[in-house]
């Protein structure tokens, strides 16, 4: 059964982010019009699925003031962990910063770390017999992690990055998850405590990564109403994949 459940989230993690890379590598793309359009829409998934699922989730762990303080601090923690690690870095590489290269690495180290509490979710929902609903919980973390590749994978192109190269290491970005499926069909039932400040801590991770690096690149590149209506369409994908 753990087999299974491990083969699965390697489709929904790996699979999902590496075929986001790979859609984008055959894109011919016109230019940073393109990328803008892209990067709004991306975000605008992202952030649909942290508001719509990793939020609602992480809330309905523990209720009360001690449930909301709980998922507060750990959007903080997120929130403040990625910004700590793009302005460390930013010091390391100044010129790739100014383009859209560190984007595409920040983008892929918040994946890559919000992977790791999806794919014990995964685990966790098939470690308590619920085989459907963690087959419905891999379905939905695939389709919303081929965006998130593409996320990955644009950046890095436009800052220098062989297109291959990228996408690999948009697939790269979705191998914590089958770690997290392993940890949570382990321990079988998680507690509340810990899988909301998972949950809560993966959000905040993707809302710096949204507003401070996807949406502010994303209009920089193009200032026009266009890339808010894809923001808005990704949005509206989100929550169709989050509704599944």
């Amino acid at each position: 059964m753990l087999e299974t459940v491990l083969w699965m989230t390697a489709l929904a993690g790996v699979g999902g982010t590496g075929a986001g890379g790979i859609l984008t590598c055959g894109l011919q793309r016109d230019g940073e019009r393109t990328i803008s359009l892209l990067l709004s829409f991306a975000a605008g998934v992202m952030l649909a699925v942290v508001c719509g699922d990793l939020l609602t989730d992480a809330l309905s762990q523990r209720s009360g003031v001690f449930g909301l303080g709980l998922t507060v601090g750990g959007v903080l923690m997120g929130y403040g962990l990625i910004g700590l690690l793009n302005r460390i870095t930013a010091r390391e590489q100044p010129e790739q910063r100014k383009g859209l290269f560190w984007a595409g690495v920040v983008m892929a180290a918040a994946i890559a770390l919000h992977n790791l509490p999806e794919g014990m979710v995964i685990g966790a929902s098939f470690a308590r017999g619920t085989g459907t609903g963690g087959l419905a919980m891999a379905v939905v973390i695939g389709l919303h992690n081929i965006p998130e590749g593409m996320a990955i994978t644009v950046p890095l192109v436009s800052g220098g990055m062989g297109r291959f190269r990228a996408a690999g290491l948009a697939a790269a970005a979705g191998a914590p998850t089958i770690l997290g499926a392993a940890l949570g069909y382990g321990l079988g039932m998680l507690g509340p405590v810990w899988l909301a400040l998972a949950l809560s801590f993966a959000a905040g991770a993707m809302l710096y990564v949204v507003f401070g690096e996807l949406l502010p690149e994303s209009t920089a590149l193009w200032q026009s109403e266009a890339p808010a209506l894809a923001a808005v369409a990704g949005i509206l994908t989100g929550l169709c994949i989050t509704a599944l």
